[in-house]
């Protein structure tokens, strides 16, 4: 009996194996036709929002914060009071510098008058009396001159009528180098010199008093700005930034990947949470020149500007970006759950009665639910998108499926 168990154990298996062939139950799969559409390839990203000019209002003196004129967000005009500190000690120095000046000037006055006033009066009426005496003397040796001819007089006495004249000329000409003397050349040239430095003086303080008043540098909104009264400020301390606002220039950070799919002149769109609905648009006008640390990523710097008339994006916010890198329009797409890759190779599962069979493709851009197929699937084609019972099947080329379909 045993060289017939072969023979009898032969058709048990053939019937054990079709037991269990009709037992498989086929795996149910869901299928979405190939179909032509416009696919949009964007890159999504976030950004945040700088005006396009703006200028910083910094302190130029150090201080206290005395009043604060302004609030965030408001529009000011150019040399629109911002901050004011406190300016005690600059008034102050102002008054005394303004005294000093006042003292200088007067002096400077004087010696270009000659001198003092009185001193001067008085020498000037010395000086009107020698010269009344030189004319008496003058007259006396003349007479004394006609006497001697006529022998009415001795030469004694004309020698003393001319000494006479001597004496008064002599004292004539004392009393006008002393005049000459009064005010010297280096006389005139310090009191300049303390006029000068005394002007200079109030000019600094006058300056000092300036400075303590921090203005708006240009007309536009003004933003970054959170200073108290009471608040101390240093030399070169930011206050706040003024930008105008018509415009803005949104640096958009595009990760490292991406950057080869951004050129110029794309279009942007821009949206923020802030403003639900509301979008604004503009085109690439700058690209990366150099790949930086934001955090996790790696990412170029992109710029776009955008109009902004009504205000609403504000400087320093962060906003959502989405840049159109590519359009083609009637392409043969697929959802993107559908492109699946095999062997290093990219390809779909295709229904091909109620089997499926592995195909290769080409695949072009893609947006967030489709991809383009650029050859192996033609419009109305079915291909397998996900897996719906059971959930933990394995697909393979050649399985019997359940197909759904949409």
């Amino acid at each position: 009996m045993r060289k017939y168990w072969p023979l009898l154990a032969f058709p048990a298996l053939l019937l054990v194996w079709w037991g269990f062939s009709r037992g498989e139950s086929p795996v149910t799969l869901h299928f979405s036709a190939a179909h032509r559409s416009t696919i949009v390839s964007t890159v999504s990203t976030n950004g945040k929002v700088e005006p396009v000019e703006w200028a910083a209002a910094s302190a130029e003196t150090s201080g206290i914060v005395r009043s604060v004129a302004v609030q965030r967000g408001q529009q000011v005009a150019a040399g629109q009071e911002l901050v004011m500190l406190d300016s005690t000690s600059a008034h102050s120095e102002l008054e005394a510098a303004l005294a000093k000046e006042r003292e200088a000037r007067a002096d400077a006055a004087t010696l270009g008058q000659g001198g003092k006033a009185q001193t001067l009066a008085d020498l000037n009426d010395s000086i009107a009396s020698a010269q009344a005496a030189v004319t008496v003397a003058r007259r006396n040796y003349e007479a004394m001159q006609r006497l001697t001819e006529k022998q009415a007089a001795t030469k004694i006495q004309l020698q003393d009528a001319k000494d006479a004249v001597d004496r008064a000329a002599l004292h004539l000409t004392a009393l006008k180098d002393q005049k000459e003397t009064l005010v010297t050349a280096t006389d005139r040239s310090v009191a300049d010199a303390k006029l000068r430095d005394s002007e200079s003086a109030v000019a600094l303080a006058r300056h000092n008093l300036r400075v303590a008043t921090i203005a708006a540098p240009i007309a536009g909104t003004l933003y970054q700005f959170d200073l108290k009264v009471g608040a101390y400020l240093k030399p070169g301390d930011l206050a706040g930034l003024v930008g105008k606002l018509d415009q803005v220039k949104v640096i958009v950070y595009v990760d490292e990947p991406d950057l080869g799919r951004v050129a110029l002149d794309m279009p942007v769109n821009i949206t923020w949470d802030a403003h639900p609905g509301k979008k604004w648009s503009g085109r690439v006008n700058k690209l990366a020149t150099e790949v930086i640390a934001l955090g996790t990523r790696t990412v170029g710097e992109v710029s776009t500007v955008v109009d902004n008339p009504d205000h609403d994006l504000l400087p320093g916010v962060s906003v959502i970006v989405s840049i159109t890198s590519k359009v083609v329009n009637d392409a043969v797409s697929i959802p993107r759950s559908a492109l699946r890759t095999l062997n290093g190779a990219t390809g779909v599962y295709k229904l091909t009665g109620k089997t499926i069979a592995w195909i290769p493709v080409a695949a072009g851009i893609s947006d967030v639910n489709s991809v383009q197929i650029i050859s192996g699937v033609e419009p109305g084609d079915k291909v397998v998108d996900r897996i719906v019972e059971p959930a933990d099947a394995e697909i393979r080329a050649g399985m019997r499926v359940k197909a759904l379909l949409d």
